[in-house]
This record gives C-alpha cells, structure tokens and sequence, in this order.
C-alpha cells in the first residue's frame, strides 16, 4: 500500500521506498534547476553582448516557430521511449551541446572575444534558442514523469519538497555565478576574463545535465513499479491499452488534444497569462541590467544577484506556505490564488514604475510562479492520460510557453513605439485584461479538476477515442 504520509514533518516516518524515491527526485530536479538556473540569465546577458538588446524581443518570437519541430520529435520519443528514458535523452543531449558551446564561447570572432554587437553573428541566436528549449525539454519532462508516478494526494504531500529541492538547487548556482561575476567586475582581468568566467559556468551546466541520468537510473532500479505509478485510474487505463495494443494516435495527438480539451486549454491558460506578465517585466529588467553594468560579466552579476535573491523568496514560499495551502485550501482555492497575487504585483509595478519596483515585481512573480503555483498547476495533469502528460504538456511548455512570450514582446515594442506618455495607460489596460482572463480560467479550471477527482474520472479519455476513431 502506498504511503499518503509526506512533506517535511512526516518525511521520516514514510514507506522506505516511498522516501526513497522523493529523495532521488528531489535530487533531481536539485539538478534540472540548479542547471537551468545557470544558463537561463547567461542567455539574456550573452544574447545582449553579441546580438543587441534590441533584438530580445525578436528572439523571443522566433523562438515560438522553432519550437514547432522540437515538439513534433519530442512527440514522437514519447511513443518509443520509456518515461524515464526521456529524461535520460535530453539530459545527456543537453550536456553535450553545453560542451561544445564552452568551445565557441571562447572563439575570438565566433564568441565572447568580439565585442561588437550585431543582428549577423548566428551563435548568439543559437545559444538563446538552445537554452530556451531546455526548459519545455527537461524541466517538463521532469515534471511529466513526477506527475506519473504520484497521485493527487502524494502530490500535495510531496511536491513542496520537489520544490525546495530545486529552489535549493537554484540558490547553489546562482550564488556561486553571482559572486564569479561580481568580483570579476570589481577585480576586472586581474582574476579572470569574461569569456574565462562564462566558460566555466556553461561547462558546469553540462555537468550538471550530465548527472541527471545517472540519479533518475538509481530511481529507476532501486523503487519498486508499484510506487512508480500515480493516478489509479490512469494507470489502469493505460495498461489496458497496452494489453489491447490499441493504436498509438501519433506525433499530433498532443496538440490535438489540447485544442480539444477544455481542461487542457485551462491548464495552457494559465502558464498563457503568466508568460506574458512575466515577459513584460522581464524586458524592463534587461534595460535595468545593461544600464547598471560597464560589461558582460556586470550584466550577468546583475541577472544572477536577481535570480539568487528569487530562489530564496521561491525556497521561503516552498517551505512554509505551498505544502499547508494545498492541504487546507485544496487545488481549486490556490489556483485563485496566483491570479490574484499577480494582479497586486502588476498594479504596484504600473503604478510606481521605478528600477525598485521592476526588480520587486518580477522576483516576486517568479518566486511565486515557481515555489507555488508551479507545484498547483502540475499536479492538475495527475488525473489525465500519458499522451496528455507527456505530449500536451510538451505543446504547452514548448509553443504555448513561448507564444505568451511573443505576445508579450510584441506588446512591449507597441508601448515603446506610443512613447512614455501612454505607459501607465497601456500597461494598465493591457494588464487588467490578463488579469480578468486569468482568474476566469483559474476559477473554470479548478471546478473540472475538484469534479474529475471526486469522481475518480480520467481527462481525455473521449477526446482520445474520437482521433483514434
């Protein structure tokens, strides 16, 4: 029998195996965020010293079509590799290209050497498109495989550890660049270059990534199958499948799915709106970096100081708020919640519009976003088929992750276009229309997830015989 025991005050008195697999998963999203934390501030920082600033909007954009084919492969290993198998793929794919960047970081015309800026020089688009699908290719991929391994209450026991692990994972990484780049830009060559400096984080991403596979390997044969599935009733309608051998229904089911099922739009509804937030204040946060540092290695402290101080907020969030709101409000009342949060933060940052309020009103998005309700709106895909956890989930986070981000971009290069006089105008009109899209989706989103577990239902079960059929 499965434990229902979990969280920080009941950890010791868990099942031996059910311990040991919070553990190693901790572990491993310890290193998911912890690498990623790394890499997502050195893409703005290193996009900006080779490309230009002006071009963050366009990368985000691009990035949205790029994707499209990303997701199309990554649908078809769903249906040949084994959940874990996947995380294995991208983590050790993931490390190796995170090699061969160091290299072209240090090349004098390619990399970091030449400081001239321009739309021409191709590494820069590339290292930002490599490190903005790490995050639909390993950290979703972290979080479908958890989501298929617990049931809705393992999750609202467990997944505020996972949490504090990663938030843990983040402050590790982010405090030891933070500090590299602080004494560099204070020290200046004297300890050691900027190219030097990157380097060396990158190529401790990779190790990192590199390290993944081997703790997911250690779950993997040292829990037993019985604890390695979540939901019941999916569970038992995916071997029922497999014992049918019904027809797999492709590289589009995912994306199929998800413009089919309500319940699947709510879930992309959320990430949506948080996307797009977040990419506002995000662009106000580079312009803050860039005019407050001389170099590369000031902008990167800047970026990494910010990051820092969010994990510790998202660790502080994780630890005493996440695990006792889930198991006293339930997922439907936290789900109102973010929303909510998000709209007191965005009418302090339009009100005030300061570098304080930038720097308050995105760290405490993000903190929130990840130690919160991150957590709430992954445990609402406990309750569906693989294919969605898997394959929709990849749509979301991949395209639907980045379409918000386009669309946050190109809001932000229409109010840099009408001039400082319409910015409280705009941002305040664009802002309550997203907030009151939000919680309208939040509201609808936890009644269906409250009704599916009540009833012990599985999402998407109809939506998937109408393809196959």
């Amino acid at each position: 029998m499965k434990s229902k025991l979990g969280g920080f005050g009941s950890f010791f008195v868990m099942q031996r195996e059910e311990r040991l697999k919070l553990i190693l998963l901790g572990i491993s999203f310890f290193l998911v965020i912890g690498a990623y934390s790394l890499v997502r501030e050195l893409k703005s920082s290193m996009f900006m010293s080779i490309v230009g600033k002006e071009y963050v909007p366009m990368a985000r954009m691009l990035a949205m079509f790029l994707l499209i084919p990303a997701t199309l492969f990554y649908s078809f290993l769903v249906d040949k590799m084994k959940r874990y198998q996947l995380l294995y793929f991208y983590s050790i794919a993931y490390g190796i290209a995170g090699l061969f960047c160091v290299y072209l970081v240090g090349h004098p015309t390619i990399g970091l050497p030449n400081t001239e800026t321009s739309a021409h020089r191709l590494f820069g688009w590339f290292f930002y498109f490599f490190i903005e699908v790490f995050s639909p290719f390993v950290i979703s991929v972290f979080w479908a495989f958890s989501n298929s391994v617990y049931d809705p209450e393992g999750a609202k026991n467990n997944y505020s550890f996972l949490v504090s692990a990663s938030k843990i994972g983040g402050m590790v990484t982010t405090g030891l660049a933070w500090t590299l780049f602080s004494y560099r830009s204070l020290a200046g060559d004297k300890i050691f270059s900027d190219v030097i400096g990157h380097q060396f984080l990158l190529a401790f991403f990779s190790i990192l990534a590199l390290i993944i596979p081997f703790v997911v390997y250690l779950l993997i044969k040292n829990v037993s199958k019985k604890y390695l599935h979540g939901y019941e009733a999916a569970y038992q309608f995916e071997r029922e499948k497999e014992k049918k051998h019904e027809e797999k229904v492709g590289i589009f089911s995912g994306l199929t799915l998800l413009i089919k099922c309500p319940y699947i739009l709510g879930i992309f509804g959320m990430l949506f709106f948080y996307e797009v937030v977040s990419t506002v204040l995000s662009y106000h946060r580079l312009g803050i970096a860039q005019e407050s540092a001389s170099d590369v290695s000031g902008v990167s402290a800047f970026l990494f100081g910010m990051a820092f101080i969010q994990h510790f907020f998202g660790i502080l969030i994780s630890f005493l708020g996440t695990r006792t709101l889930l198991r006293v409000f339930g997922e439907r009342i936290c789900l109102l919640l973010v929303p909510t949060i998000g709209a007191i933060l965005l009418l302090y940052f339009t009100l005030s519009y300061t570098a304080t309020a930038v720097q308050i009103g995105l760290i405490l998005l993000q903190a929130i976003n990840y130690a919160f309700a991150q957590p709430v709106r992954e445990s609402l895909y406990i309750p569906t088929l693989k294919d969605i956890k898997f394959k929709s989930k990849s749509w979301i986070d991949a395209f639907g992750s980045r379409f918000a981000k386009s669309v946050g971009s190109t809001f932000v290069m229409t109010s840099i276009n009408y001039g400082p006089s319409m910015f409280i105008p705009l941002h305040a009109g664009f802002f309550t229309l997203i907030s009151i899209f939000w919680f309208i989706t939040a509201y609808l989103l936890g009644k269906r997830y409250t009704r599916a577990i009540r009833n012990n239902e599985v999402i998407g079960v109809e939506e998937t015989r109408e393809q196959v059929a």
